[in-house]
C-alpha cells in the first residue's frame, strides 16, 4: 500500500512539472538539421551544488558519494551518471539523472547530506536552479563560438572538460561531454532566451549551401 501511494506521489510530481524550455521543443526538433547540428533540452536533472576543502575529510567523504571531486580548473570527475563538474577550489556541481533526486525515489542529496554531516561546508539542491541544453553534431562548436569567449579548438577545450562562460551573454556551465557534444547548463530564467540564441544561430546551417 504504502509502495502504491509512494508511486502515485511520484507520478503527481512528474505530471505537474513544466521544464524552462518545454515551450521551445518544436523549434528545437525544426531549427535541428541531423547530421550537423541538433538542439534539445533534457530537463529536470538532479544538481547540487557543494561547497568544502576538497582534500578536508568532509570532501572525502562527499567524493566517495559523488564518485570523486575535480582537483583543478575544467577537470570533471564521476564514475557512470554521476558527474562533479569544478566551479572553484571548493565549489563543485553534481550533476545526475533526474531519477537520483530524493522526491522521485532517489537518495545523492539525502546521500550527500550524510556525507557532510556537521563538518563545514554545504550541499544544496539546485536542481530547479538551472536547465540542461544539449547541442551536438558537427557544427556545434561553430554555433557556440559565434558568441562564446573560450578556445573551443579540441587542442585546448577537449571532451570531458567543464567551464564557466557566457554564451548569448549568458552565463552558463560548459561541459564538453564528447567530441561533438556539449552540454549547457543556463540558469532556468534565461533558458527561454538562450534558446531562442542557439536556434537562431542554427539557422544558417539549415539552408544549402551557395555553390
Amino acid at each position: 500500500m504504502a509502495e502504491t501511494a509512494a508511486l502515485a506521489h511520484v507520478n503527481g510530481l512528474r505530471a505537474a512539472r513544466r521544464s524552462p524550455a518545454s515551450h521551445l521543443a518544436e523549434a528545437f526538433a525544426a531549427g535541428s538539421v541531423p547530421g550537423t547540428v541538433t538542439l534539445k533540452e533534457i530537463p529536470y536533472q538532479a544538481m547540487v551544488g557543494i561547497r568544502v576543502e576538497r582534500t578536508s575529510d568532509a570532501g572525502t567523504r562527499l567524493a566517495s558519494v559523488a564518485g570523486g571531486l575535480p582537483a583543478t580548473c575544467g577537470e570533471v570527475t564521476g564514475t557512470g551518471s554521476v558527474n562533479a563538474l569544478w566551479l572553484g577550489p571548493a565549489e563543485f556541481l553534481i550533476v545526475a539523472p533526474e531519477e537520483s533526486h530524493d522526491s522521485l525515489g532517489g537518495s545523492l542529496i539525502g546521500d550527500l547530506t550524510a556525507a557532510l554531516g556537521a563538518d563545514e561546508g554545504q550541499v544544496v539542491d539546485l536542481s530547479a536552479n538551472r536547465t540542461t541544453f544539449e547541442l551536438s553534431g558537427s557544427r556545434a562548436r561553430a554555433v557556440l563560438e559565434k558568441s562564446c569567449s573560450l578556445d573551443l579548438h579540441p587542442r585546448t577545450f577537449k571532451a570531458g572538460t567543464a567551464l564557466a562562460t557566457e554564451i548569448g551573454h549568458i552565463p552558463v556551465v560548459l561541459w564538453k561531454t564528447g567530441e561533438e557534444t556539449f552540454r549547457l547548463f543556463p540558469r532556468a530564467s534565461f533558458a527561454d532566451y538562450l534558446g531562442r540564441w542557439l536556434v537562431d544561430s542554427m539557422r544558417e546551417y539549415a539552408s544549402p549551401e551557395v555553390p
